[in-house]
């Protein structure tokens, strides 16, 4: 980049794509990481936290950054994919310093109280430095009982704002979240997981209990159990209702049992009757792994009722792919289960044909009480994605999706190691590594890299040539 390059305001820069210089996709940015300095100095922008596609989240110094257009990165090509890890003098700008409310102090006016809603970069001239030096704020309180206060909103010099490096409780997530709008639950809980404690805390209460709840359920088991922890014991119970009845229960099963006590009696009387009614089957079988919430229709509805449900927007692919048709009543659990009907045979009958004329009554229904084992045998026997579960007098109990299985089947600590993969598994050809630069020749400097500075440096590394 040339002197006098433009300004970049960070909030364009969250998720987008990062490339080696062959064209090929390294991931994506999640973060940007800067140095505070003494004074009034605009901090030093040391790299970029950057997302590989096996969700490690590598440093990736600004040193090694050769270009920042079209909305896109490109690097030399040569990474450390070593997985990073926060220095005690590094700041998150998206994390930490959006949302800050930080003092304004402008030549002849009173220091005024100001709300972070963006921070702008720029690499210095003839240099390979970048820095910030620019901040986007917004007058006036923005919590409390002036959340949607809407002041003046003005840029300014970083030399005009105080108070970055002071500790702040009660820091709003607005804006943050903003910048992360557009990611699925899976990796917004990414997000959250590298965040700290404070910070985790305060994103969690600035979003809705629909998309908290989609969030937890992605979630490593400790994280789920700390963020419910902060919040106020009325909103954990609505999140708890706008969970996956089954996901609640898991959660539920894994706090003291008056924790658990009073939250189900918070929830509503059905919601909480359906996660009793799971918690009451061991983990690992059909009854504890099942969903209460399958699309359920009676043999009178047709073709075109069921494609009708199978539209909902919130249901899983799983879910989506079959309806059970049952006797009344049509909540779980139902009348007399009948049989099931795929979502392709669905596609290939007349939409006034009866869904009790088409049923799939061949396969027999697991049984609440089967085990893991045999519940996944059926899945790889029959090729499903889900399979009713009916108790002994033959109703509907619920449904076993494929992805509850899996999540069983896979290791308890499946979703830390996702979120931080072991080194061993970086390989030196075929793993993360590979990943993070198409050509063999960088995966061998980045490992060479590795190797010979032993890790990430803070602002050492940063200053590092490619």
């Amino acid at each position: 980049m040339a002197a006098g390059a433009p300004r970049i305001f960070v909030s364009h820069l969250s998720g987008i794509a990062v490339f080696d210089p062959n064209g090929d996709q390294v991931g994506r940015v999640r973060d940007l990481v800067a140095m505070l300095r003494v004074g009034r100095r605009p901090p030093r922008l040391l790299g970029l936290v950057v997302e590989l596609s096996t969700r490690r989240r590598i440093f990736l110094p600004m040193t090694r950054v050769t270009g920042i257009e079209s909305g896109q990165v490109i690097t030399t090509g040569v990474l450390n994919v070593r997985r990073f890890e926060q220095r005690p003098t590094e700041r998150l700008v998206l994390g930490e310093l959006l949302d800050r409310r930080v003092t304004l102090v402008e030549s002849g006016e009173e220091p005024e109280t100001v709300t972070v809603l963006d921070i702008a970069i720029q690499q210095l001239p003839a240099r390979r430095d970048w820095e910030i030096d620019r901040v986007f704020v917004r007058k006036g309180r923005t919590g409390g009982a002036f959340r949607r206060a809407r002041g003046e909103t003005l840029t300014v010099e970083w030399s005009a704002v105080t108070g970055f490096s002071l500790e702040e409780h009660g820091q709003g997530a607005e804006n943050l979240l903003a910048t992360f709008e557009q990611l699925r639950p899976a990796d917004l809980a990414n997000v959250l997981h590298h965040l700290s404690a404070k910070r985790r805390a305060e994103v969690a209460a600035a979003l809705d209990d629909d998309r908290l709840a989609d969030v937890l359920e992605e979630l490593p088991e400790d994280d789920q159990i700390e963020i419910l922890g902060k919040l106020k014991e009325e909103r954990a119970a609505d999140v708890l209702e706008a969970m996956d009845p089954d996901d609640a229960a898991d959660l539920l099963g894994e706090l003291p049992e008056d924790d658990k006590e009073r939250l189900l009696a918070l929830m509503r009387p059905d919601d909480a009757a359906d996660v009793r009614r799971l918690m009451a089957y061991e983990e690992r079988t059909a009854g504890g792994l099942m969903t209460t919430e399958p699309i359920v229709l009676r043999p009178d509805a047709t073709v075109a009722d069921a494609l009708a449900r199978v539209r909902n927007a919130d249901l899983s692919p799983a879910l989506a792919a079959q309806v059970y048709v049952c006797r009344p009543p049509d909540e779980t659990p139902t009348g007399k289960y009948l049989g099931t009907v795929h979502f392709q045979r669905l596609l290939r009958d007349p939409p006034y044909t009866l869904v009790g004329s088409i049923i799939d009554d061949d396969l027999r229904p697991l049984d609440p009480e089967a085990v893991l084992p045999v519940v996944a045998g059926f899945f790889a026997t029959y090729d499903m994605v889900a399979a009713p579960v009916v108790d002994e007098s033959g109703s509907l109990l619920g449904a076993v999706t494929v992805d509850d299985v899996l999540d069983h089947m896979l290791p308890e600590d499946w979703r830390e190691r996702e979120f931080h993969s072991d080194e061993e598994a970086m390989g030196s050809g075929t793993g993360p590594a590979a990943s993070a630069s198409a050509s063999a020749s960088a995966t061998a400097d980045a490992t060479a890299t590795s190797a010979a500075a032993g890790g990430r440096t803070g602002a050492q590394e940063a200053a590092d040539g490619s």
